[in-house]
């Protein structure tokens, strides 16, 4: 469950969006610590766009800790997606493509066509499989398995992957970060 506070985070986190005001990432979601956002502050990387009430002070000077900044340079979203396990994992939503099974300590990746049969690894060869299907296919393909894939692997655009992201919102938000989010959440009482 999602808790939206309207008090600072302990640590003060950050969140960061790009020049256009989109998060840079939903999943993870972009933020900073304090302090690589008060660097980036005085770096003149980003504007500030919303604060905490909690102060940042040193021997000479004082500011209040960023809650929001934005990026002053665009960032390109529209390279490709880099080819991770998370992001295999994040592509089929955290799920065995083979029974459904949603067990996360049981996720592991299977080549749909095997290593041993000329299979790379690759986009559109891997998909997010729990240890026992994995097991179970074995060396074989899918259709000698008998084990249909639900979605065919593919290569997904960086796009798609913050799509998938937004399906699942981190444990923590301020409130202050609510207007550059696409969740439907409650605040705290």
């Amino acid at each position: 469950m999602m808790r939206v506070s309207r008090t600072a985070p302990e640590d003060l986190r950050c969140l960061v969006l790009n020049a256009d005001y989109q998060p840079l990432s939903y999943y993870p979601l972009s933020t900073w610590p304090w302090q690589e956002a008060i660097k980036a502050v005085f770096l003149e990387r980003v504007d500030v766009v919303s604060e905490y009430e909690t102060a940042i002070r040193s021997p000479s000077f004082a500011m209040r800790a960023p809650s929001v900044v934005a990026l002053r340079d665009f960032i390109s979203q529209d390279r490709p997606p880099a080819f991770t396990r998370f992001n295999v994992f994040l592509r089929d939503g955290f799920q065995c493509q083979y029974c459904g099974s949603k067990q996360l300590d049981m996720l592991t990746f299977d080549h749909v066509v095997p290593r041993s049969r000329g299979g790379r690894t690759t986009w559109e060869n891997i998909v997010a499989a729990c240890a026992p299907c994995n097991l179970k296919k074995g060396g074989r393909t899918p259709e000698q398995a008998r084990m249909p894939v639900r979605k065919p692997a593919m290569r997904p655009s960086v796009h798609q992957l913050q799509g998938q992201g937004r399906r699942f919102p981190p444990k923590y938000l301020h409130e202050s970060w609510l207007d550059y989010l696409y969740w439907d959440v409650e605040l705290e009482p």
